[in-house]
């Protein structure tokens, strides 16, 4: 059966949660998860919460799913230390640093792959178990073909959102709260630009979506958990989604008209979607949430829910009352747990004497626990008294005892495990490198400039191959760049692309997520890690050059003496220049094709096709440093001048700019190399 994973920004959504009927829930603890701005939990606040779902036989998993700083991984290794002695059940990642750390340090603490790792194909999947992880959480933009061929041969569990809301880029892949305000998606403090009107429509603000009449075909297909998105949300939504969605899986069937109008009363954006799930991309996905008051009766309906507890654990009971014994009782709940009390002797009888039906009566009283008694065995001797008193002490001792143990925290393993030593970068400037978006940029003015590579994407190789040719023979040094995004469906027509590639000498492949690792590693080219791949700290760097690649891009949310600061044991690299990529979009904004979005400030953001028919939002203004020195000392191998939707000459002349100094344009951002980002 599936399993229900519910959302909890609160200890109060994790009572209504588990009394509503979730399998598990997912929350976060201080300041390392994807929802900072949620209420989150306080370490003594975790433990109960671990306590009180494992006495019901409920799940938790911790959600650590930001990159990380340096500064910043030591305290995170001390919670998830914390996390492994209280027994949460596994930890969500995004940042493979931290990931290769906590496997190290806690062989037994289950890790799964969060939603922000961007997992969207088979060969994802395989990277994130070849990594230790044992789940993945896939990308919501998924269509239900594209998620059962992952489920078909998937080597780790999957897990797939079925409610809640969607953000228009993918998930791991978004710059744009970081670019325009300082809070970073990345980094747990998203500050929602896209719900935001651009030319006076909402086109970045997608419907919720809900799967609750696919149930039944996601369990077909394979999926191990489904999960409502929700930890911003209030305990009483999450009471009312998981109340329909669990109803639905127990009895196996999908949810009921009424309850789909609970759904949407509790929470929508001018209805719900399935459109990503149907392969069927449109403006029908797009909506805002209408003001109006919240459901009032709806949610005071919903607090009653989770104000009693509503018994989910079955018990068995064996009760022996013999003469001239103490009287015993054993609580067995099936699942290695017995606990046993021992009360007074029975009395003879001076009246009427107990029987069968009296003792039962008392023993099963169990409301207000989380159990309810499936089975009675009772061995009563005739004649014999025993006050209720005795009876209700023996229930609630050895009841008492059973939730004890069940809220024991399980053995694991915590290991010692030493950092790496750092590894300086070289002394010099860096070399650079000119990351083309078109064919028409390779033009003679840019590749017979020193260069250590220049980057074309991989369609260019098979679309203009003369243009290649040309450059290849006079000497330019070429690296394939792999799309961003790249399913299952599409992996064909890219490995034809890599391969003419490969043909017209490129020695190098530029990397975008971890599912396009195997896809580069079927040809010999020599591995980079592009800025997708989130290289926020020495610890992914180090897990980098174990996987063979030759060098990395670093983030661009890093002030400049992070970047610096950074161990490097492959070749660093750095953006210097270009309009930054601060959304990739499976639709056009909207639903329909545009070349650019204008916000309320009147600032244009353009917008550039994507392979697969997706498409790239880029920022208002180009990154410039060419007049700044700070870029050349902090011991990067190499500077990108990332080039979108320059003409030809303008490439040659920023090319030059960088390598011999230059002034800023007119309109020009510094990024956030010299602010920070939270």
């Amino acid at each position: 059966m599936l399993e229900l994973l519910a959302p909890a920004g609160s200890p109060e959504a994790v009572t209504a949660a588990v009394q509503n009927g979730a399998d598990a829930v997912y929350l976060g603890c201080g300041d390392f998860n994807a929802r900072r701005r949620a209420k989150n939990f306080t370490p003594d606040d975790l433990a109960q919460a671990v306590a009180y779902c494992h006495v019901r036989g409920r799940k938790v998993y911790l959600t650590l799913n930001t990159l990380l700083s340096d500064r910043e991984l030591p305290a995170a290794l001390d919670l998830a230390a914390f996390a492994n002695r209280i027994g949460v059940d596994a930890v969500l990642v995004q940042d493979l640093g931290l990931a290769d750390a906590l496997a190290r340090r806690f062989p037994d603490l289950p890790l799964h792959g969060s939603t922000q790792m961007t997992v969207h194909s088979l060969d994802g999947a395989r990277f994130c178990a070849q990594r230790g992880l044992t789940r993945v959480v896939l990308s919501r933009e998924l269509s239900r073909e594209a998620i059962a061929h992952i489920c078909a041969e998937s080597p780790v569990e999957v897990e797939v959102f079925v409610h809640g809301a969607l953000c228009m880029c993918y998930s791991g892949q978004c710059f744009l709260s970081a670019m325009l305000g300082g809070r970073s998606g990345n980094r747990g403090l998203c500050a929602q630009p896209c719900r935001l009107p651009y030319d006076g429509e909402h086109p970045l603000s997608l419907k919720d979506a809900s799967l609750a009449g696919h149930l039944r075909e996601l369990e077909e297909m394979g999926v191990a958990c489904v999960k409502i998105e929700g930890r911003m949300k209030r305990a009483e939504y999450v009471a009312i989604v998981t109340r329909v969605y669990a109803a639905a899986l127990r009895e196996g069937r999908e949810p009921t008209a009424e309850e789909l109008r609970a759904l949407e009363s509790a929470f929508s954006r001018s209805g719900f979607t399935q459109g990503y799930y149907l392969d069927q991309k449109g403006p029908a996905m797009f909506g805002v949430r209408a003001e109006g008051d919240a459901p009032d009766d709806l949610y005071a309906a919903a607090r009653e829910t989770y104000r009693r507890e509503n018994p989910q654990v079955g018990v068995s009971l064996a009760a022996q009352i013999r003469a001239g014994q103490a009287a015993t009782l054993e609580v067995d709940d099936g699942q290695g747990h017995i606990a046993r009390a021992v009360g007074p002797a029975p009395e003879a009888a001076r009246s009427r004497p107990a029987t069968d039906e009296d003792v039962e009566a008392q023993l099963t009283k169990t409301g207000g626990t989380p159990y309810f008694v499936k089975r009675l065995s009772l061995t009563l001797d005739p004649g014999l008294a025993l006050p209720k008193s005795a009876l209700n002490a023996l229930r609630r001792e050895a009841l008492d005892g059973l939730t004890a143990q069940r809220a024991q925290p399980p053995r694991r393993r915590a290991l010692s495990a030493a950092d790496p030593a750092p590894v300086p970068g070289p002394d010099g400037p860096p070399e650079l490198i000119f990351s083309l978006r078109r064919a028409d940029q390779l033009t003679p003015e840019v590749w017979t400039l020193p260069h250590r590579f220049l980057d074309l994407p991989a369609q260019v190789f098979a679309q203009s191959p003369h243009a290649v040719r040309a450059a290849r023979g006079a000497g330019a040094r070429l690296r394939v760049a792999l799309p961003r995004i790249c399913w299952d469906r599409e992996r064909p027509r890219l490995m034809e692309h890599l391969a003419a590639a490969a043909d017209l000498g490129a020695e190098a492949a530029l990397v975008p997520t971890w599912d396009l690792l195997a896809a580069a590693r079927s040809f010999p080219f020599a591995l980079y890690g592009d800025f997708g791949l989130g290289a926020y700290n020495s610890a992914t760097l180090a897990a980098m050059a174990d996987l063979g690649f030759a060098g990395a891009t670093a983030s661009f949310e890093l002030k400049l003496p992070m970047i610096r600061d950074l161990s490097k044991p492959l070749a660093l690299e750095a953006i210097v220049y270009g309009r930054l990529p601060l959304m990739m979009l499976e639709q056009a904004p909207g639903g329909r094709a545009r070349d650019s979005l204008t916000d309320r400030r009147n600032v244009t953001f353009p917008l550039l096709p994507a392979f697969g028919g997706r498409w790239e939002l880029l920022n208002s203004q180009v990154l410039y440093l060419a007049d700044k020195a700070q870029w050349k000392t902090l011991g990067l191998t190499a500077a990108r001048l990332l080039f979108t939707d320059e003409a030809p000459g303008r490439c040659a002349a920023v090319a030059r700019e960088y390598l011999a100094g230059g002034q800023p344009p007119k309109q020009f951002t510094r990024g956030l190399y010299f602010r920070d980002v939270e």
